[in-house]
C-alpha cells in the first residue's frame, strides 16, 4: 500500500487531500495541533493515522519525522501543507509574528523533509508537494510578513527539486490564491470568489499520477474571477 503524509491536515486543504487519497486506498497519515479535529477526521476515516504535532516547534517536528520513519518506513508522498497566516507588514508588524510565520511556513517543511529524505532517497522514488501560495510570487503590502515566508518556502522547494532530480524524487509546488476553508468563516465575500479545497486536492492527486518521466513543477491556482 502506498503511503502519504500530510502536515496540518485536520481541516481545509490538507483534509481535502487526505480524503481523496484515503478514498483511493492509500495509507494516509496526518498531523495537527488540534486533538479534537484529529478525532473528527478519524471518525470520518477510521483507518486514518493521526499524530498531534505543533509544526512550529523544531523538536516536535524532528520527533515526528523519526516516528514516521520507524512506524511506516519510506513514504511515497510527503505533503508540506501546514501554514500560518498574518496580515502584518514589515513596518508595523512584530518580530515575534515574523519568526512564528517562518517557523511554521518554512522551518517545518525543512525539518520534516530533511528527516524523511534518507529513507525516500534510499528507495529511489517519491513525491514531495509543497503547498506554497500565490503570495510566493506576488508581493502584498497588506500581508508582507506572510508573503516573505511563502517566498522562502518556494525558494526552499526549488532548491530541493534540483537536489532530488538524480534521486528520482519529484518536487511539486502548488501556489493557490484564496481558498475556501474555515479560516474564512463569517466572511461576506461570495463563495464564487474562492477556490474550493477539493479542487486543490484533485490537482495533487492528478499530479501524483502522471508518468514517472513527467513532473508538474509549479501549479498556480486562482479563482475564476481572479485574486481577492
Amino acid at each position: 500500500m502506498q503511503k502519504i503524509f500530510i502536515s496540518g491536515a485536520s481541516r481545509g486543504i490538507g483534509l481535502a487531500i487526505a480524503r481523496i487519497f484515503y478514498t483511493a486506498g492509500f495509507e494516509t497519515i496526518i498531523c495537527s495541533r488540534s486533538k479534537q479535529k484529529l478525532a473528527q477526521a478519524k471518525a470520518e476515516m477510521p483507518d486514518l493515522h493521526t499524530f498531534m504535532c505543533d509544526m512550529s516547534d523544531k523538536m516536535q517536528v524532528e520527533n515526528l519525522a523519526k516516528t514516521l520513519n520507524e512506524q511506516f518506513g519510506a513514504l511515497d508522498i510527503l505533503v508540506n501543507n501546514v501554514g500560518a497566516f498574518s496580515t502584518e507588514n514589515i513596518l508595523e508588524g512584530t518580530a515575534e509574528t515574523f519568526e512564528q510565520l517562518m517557523q511554521t511556513n518554512v522551518y517545518s517543511a525543512f525539518y520534516l523533509t530533511k528527516g524523511i529524505l534518507p529513507l525516500m532517497t534510499a528507495q529511489k522514488k517519491g513525491t514531495i508537494f509543497n503547498i506554497c501560495s500565490i503570495a510566493s510570487i506576488k508581493a502584498n503590502k497588506n500581508m508582507s510578513l506572510y508573503s516573505i515566508s511563502k517566498y522562502a518556502l518556494l525558494g526552499f522547494s526549488k532548491n530541493l527539486r534540483e537536489e532530488m532530480k538524480n534521486h528520482n524524487i519529484k518536487v511539486i509546488n502548488l501556489l493557490p490564491s484564496s481558498t475556501k476553508t474555515d479560516a474564512w468563516d463569517g466572511t461576506m465575500i461570495a463563495e464564487n470568489r474562492f477556490i474550493a479545497s477539493e479542487d486543490i486536492a484533485k490537482l495533487v492527486f492528478d499530479a501524483y499520477h502522471l508518468s514517472k518521466r513527467t513532473v508538474l513543477e509549479n501549479i498556480i491556482i486562482r479563482p475564476m474571477l481572479g485574486d481577492i
